[in-house]
């Protein structure tokens, strides 16, 4: 068998260098599509920004999953971004990122966007500066955005669900007097006036032996839905008791106080229940009482409004006494 001629040393070496290279170039070609393969597997938007230039330079393909718009209009033209921006949060979002230049990174970054089709979605976007600008080079701020909408809708619901009455939907006890404390500290330090109501329901237990427990539940939410239509924007309803509701008006002076609660008596007084082709309404009993200079706590206007509530009810029900 004839030998092989061997390549003279500088061919072969260029071989060698040429097999070498494409190697490198397979290489580099692997691990490109496995880094597009991750991008596209992230559920979150990866970006990088020029901040000289203003200018979206980089955006994951998640940003068209999450924005529901164009990564090429977004590269084109900044405005996108903050066209994208919920309004009412456009000042928060412009300023939490300048925030960045001083701290180096920004972490706790919640703001709401408008998708395209008209969806709002929260967000949380995290930045921190990936290169200082020096010698002729930008100044780059990159960062994550991830999509944190279903965490909100939850976190609403449990707030929703600790601070609610289940039945009726109107505040529950705790979350009632929380509210009522920090009214009631403010309007003290201001010398600012606050009035306290409390309303019982006359002769609720003979409503629930005669037309049972459900239509009493009904009697219940129908009351509540009176305290939500007859009450200001700003004052406080609440059911705090079985078949009682207690209610704060912030900056309220007792005439207009008064006009509040004789509202909300004929608005109960109006309600009509039908069971079992039986027609009935029903009352209540309530006590007013407002702030006074000598007040120290929330509760001195509880105890009055609860005597005064008391004195409704044996002077015959159905009526308001003031304390």
């Amino acid at each position: 068998m004839d030998e092989q001629t061997p390549l003279p040393p500088e061919l072969e070496a260029l071989t060698l260098a040429l097999l070498h290279s494409r190697g490198e170039v397979e290489r580099l070609r692997e691990r490109e599509q496995l880094f597009s393969s991750l991008l596209d597997s992230v559920n979150a938007v990866l970006w990088a920004f020029d901040w000289q230039a203003q200018r979206i330079i980089y955006v994951s393909p998640a940003y068209e999953r999450i924005f529901g718009r164009s990564a090429g209009l977004l590269l084109a033209d900044y405005g996108e971004w903050l066209n994208s921006i919920y309004p009412d949060d456009v000042e928060y979002a412009a300023a939490s990122l300048a925030e960045v230049l001083v701290k180096g990174a920004v972490e706790a970054r919640e703001y709401r966007i408008l998708r395209a089709d008209g969806q709002l979605r929260w967000l949380s976007d995290k930045c921190f500066i990936s290169r200082q600008s020096a010698a002729g080079k930008p100044l780059i701020v990159v960062g994550i955005a991830e999509d944190i909408t279903a965490q909100k809708q939850l976190e609403g619901e449990l707030q929703r669900l600790a601070t609610t009455d289940v039945l009726t939907q109107s505040s529950n006890r705790r979350y009632f007097f929380e509210c009522a404390q920090s009214e009631f500290e403010q309007a003290s330090q201001a010398a600012a006036p606050l009035a306290f109501l409390l309303l019982d329901v006359d002769d609720f237990k003979q409503i629930n032996d005669t037309y049972g427990h459900q239509m009493g539940d009904v009697v219940l939410q129908r009351i509540a839905q009176c305290g939500a239509g007859a009450l200001r924007c700003g004052d406080l309803f609440g059911r705090i008791g079985g078949e009682e509701f207690a209610a704060l008006f912030p900056c309220c002076a007792p005439e207009l106080a008064m006009q509040i609660a004789e509202r909300l008596q004929r608005e109960i007084q109006r309600l009509t229940f039908s069971c079992d082709e039986q027609i009935f309404g029903v009352t209540v009993s309530q006590g007013l009482t407002s702030l006074r200079s000598s007040d120290v706590a929330l509760d001195a206007l509880f105890a009055r409004a609860d005597a005064a509530m008391y004195q409704a009810k044996r002077q015959g029900k159905n009526q308001i006494v003031l304390a």
